[in-house]
């Protein structure tokens, strides 16, 4: 055996890793399930003749953000995907059940591996269970090496001058621009070594992810998992929706003005470094305003980045609001508001096909998901936990950081929020941004004979509009839960109180 010693650059970070030629390495697989842009899979595989990629499911580690039922099913399908990808270059995907520690360690005891690889991950108790593994696999006489996860650049590398977090989006986004100029992504590999057919892997059915529920069918409808699926959305959104983004991105109907990555990019099936870099390869191609609405996407992808430097710096973010005024704040108790909030069925259009939407596909249009937002905020009066919990279950791009931020974005208590004043009217939202209906009636069949001018709002309707339609409200469609312009009021109200 003779030592190898490679150099190399991630990002912003220079990264140097020691290894035995001859030797067994493990990588151990999260969420960063690809081959491309691998950072930890792609330097075992310089480094070690035998690598060992492993899968360890152990959602009883994070219990209080266990994957929720839609992510399961996303995480099936991306994991099948995986293990097919890598079987085609002849190596093995082995899954194991259980504690990532214990896992680890039976897992050198049958290979004997002298390293472990991963990629970082930036949740709060990811965070201490990585050192615990780190501590207790080095103590083993284990060479353990950890590199940058799926974010642009490293939370604490991000910080003012004067040593604080940023708590303002533009700031924030100004300063990581100005280090994001040489961003690179590595292509797969070419070749892979053989894992040995004697060390043992559960079967993916044994981890028991998809829900017996109608749902999860529609789910599996609605995408293409894994990492070719991530790459042919980000092509063809480069293609045919990146020059109109800043128009078309507000529209929920067109389903090609947005890219849909989002769960392609929490599952690690592409990288960001991938999407930033093939973004900024194409917008310098554009010209006018085909290249600002290129910009606004990137800036998405820095809002995408932010959420995730909150959560770092801000751990309690999922749990607690950041403003701290707004823990006083009077919420109702949750009832069968909710649920007909969660079912799709409150009697304002927009709201519902958003929420049916969500149901059916584990996905939903991102404006959408503000106007839903507000209404459970501030017409229901229902805490924004609530919200994020159901999201939480029920998003195939279910993200810890981004969900817990937009959620408290929406509820006008987080870091650089809307204020909570601005709450949204789902009649107005719903006429100016799916105009004609075609959102609405393609989620909430009720309504699919109704006129586009009465369609975000049937309860203003004359009755022989609803005839004609075939609506009848309490019926097939159900009356509003609550009256808007009261339910406004009294929110106002009640934040006036804790002022």
């Amino acid at each position: 055996m003779s030592e190898k010693r490679v150099v190399f650059q991630l990002g912003t970070e220079i990264v140097t890793v020691t290894g035995m030629t001859n030797t067994t390495a493990i990588v151990w697989f999260r969420r960063d399930l690809r081959l491309a842009d691998n950072p930890a899979f792609f330097e075992a595989l310089k480094l070690f003749e035998t690598v060992v990629p492993v899968y360890i499911w152990s959602p009883e580690e994070d219990s209080r953000w266990a994957p929720g039922a839609a992510s399961r099913v996303w995480l099936y399908h991306s994991l099948e995907a995986l293990a097919n990808a890598m079987a085609e270059k002849q190596s093995r995907l082995i899954l194991r059940r259980g504690e990532a520690l214990p896992a680890l360690q039976t897992l050198i005891k049958d290979t004997g591996a002298t390293a472990v690889f991963w990629n970082r991950l930036y949740e709060p108790s990811v965070n201490e269970q990585d050192a615990g593994v780190e501590k207790a696999l080095r103590s083993d006489g284990v060479e353990c090496e950890i590199f940058p996860g799926n974010l642009l650049l490293e939370p604490w590398d991000s910080r003012k001058k004067d040593d604080t977090a940023y708590r303002v989006f533009t700031p924030f986004a100004n300063a990581l621009k100005e280090k994001l100029d040489d961003i690179k992504a590595d292509p797969a590999p070419g070749v892979m070594s053989a894992v040995p057919p004697e060390i043992y892997s559960d079967d993916l059915e044994s981890f028991d992810l998809l829900p017996k529920i109608e749902r999860a069918g529609g789910i599996q409808e609605a995408w293409t998992f894994g990492e070719a699926g991530g790459q042919a959305a980000l092509k063809d959104f480069i293609q045919n929706g990146l020059g109109g983004y800043s128009k078309t991105r507000n529209l929920p109907a067109m389903e090609d003005g947005v890219s849909r990555l989002s769960p392609y990019l929490h599952f690690g099936e592409i990288s960001i470094r991938h999407v930033w870099a093939d973004v900024s390869k194409a917008r310098a191609k554009l010209s006018g305003a085909e290249q600002k609405s290129a910009d606004v996407y990137l800036k998405e992808l820095l809002w995408r980045e932010f959420s995730h430097h909150l959560l770092f710096h801000f751990p309690t973010m999922p749990d607690k609001p950041l403003r701290e005024e707004f823990s006083r704040y009077r919420w109702a108790t949750s009832g069968t508001q909710l649920k007909a909030w969660q079912r799709g069925q409150t009697g304002y259009p927009i709201v519902d096909a958003g929420m049916r939407q969500l149901w059916e596909t584990g996905w939903m249009h991102n404006r959408v998901r503000m106007i839903v937002g507000s209404f459970l905020i501030k017409d229901l009066g229902i805490e924004w936990q609530t919200g994020e919990e159901w999201f939480w279950d029920s998003l195939v791009d279910a993200d810890l950081a981004q969900n817990a931020m937009n959620w408290q974005w929406v509820a006008g208590s987080g870091a650089d929020a809307s204020p909570f004043f601005r709450i949204f009217n789902p009649v107005t939202q719903g006429k100016k941004f799916d105009p004609e209906g075609e959102y609405v009636r393609r989620y909430v069949p009720e309504l699919k004979d109704m006129p586009a001018k009465w369609i975000h709002a049937p309860f203003d309707a004359p009755g022989e509009v609803l005839e004609g339609a075939d609506v009848k409200l309490g019926d097939n469609y159900p009356k509003p839960i609550v009256d808007h312009d009261e339910a406004r009021k009294q929110a106002l109200a009640n934040y006036q109180k804790i002022r």
